[in-house]
């Protein structure tokens, strides 16, 4: 059996599915979860873009959610939580570490984050330099309520 992929999985039409729309587009930090060495998880608050039905985020090299993905690809990303635990919302599926990346979709996240980065006195320039590593996560799982 094939795996769906989430825009199967994601139908706007649904009032989950547009509160899940709803939250890819304005939310600024996702948590992702790796598997840690000894099989327990492993959590970080990350930025990320979203497109086309993945998820783009970039690491700094040598960062133990990187050793973590390469030795074992299964990871979640999900949202805080609002109000009082409400509006949850979990992807999962397979993570990998990628050599190139779409200079526009590149240009979206930078865009997306600027203030983020102005915050941190950081350039876009700086950031990709610091946070070289591109992860993408196309997910095949998504629940929540």
């Amino acid at each position: 059996m094939e795996t769906p992929q989430v825009n199967e999985l994601l139908d706007p039409a649904t009032e989950f599915g547009a509160r899940v729309a709803a939250r890819l587009a304005r939310e600024e930090i996702i948590w992702l979860t790796t598997v840690g060495p000894a099989g327990t998880p492993q959590p970080n608050p990350v930025w990320f873009h979203w497109q086309a039905g993945s998820f783009l985020i970039f690491s700094q090299p040598d960062r133990p959610k990187l050793r973590n993905i390469a030795r074992d690809p299964r990871v979640a990303l999900h949202f805080n939580s609002t109000g009082s635990g409400g509006d949850i919302v979990v992807f999962g599926g397979p993570a990998r570490l990628e050599l190139t990346t779409d200079p526009d979709e590149v240009a979206a996240y930078l865009e997306k984050y600027r203030d983020g980065l102005a915050g941190l006195s950081m350039t876009a320039e700086q950031f990709r330099a610091e946070y070289s590593v591109p992860i993408r996560v196309i997910p095949d799982r998504l629940r929540g309520f």
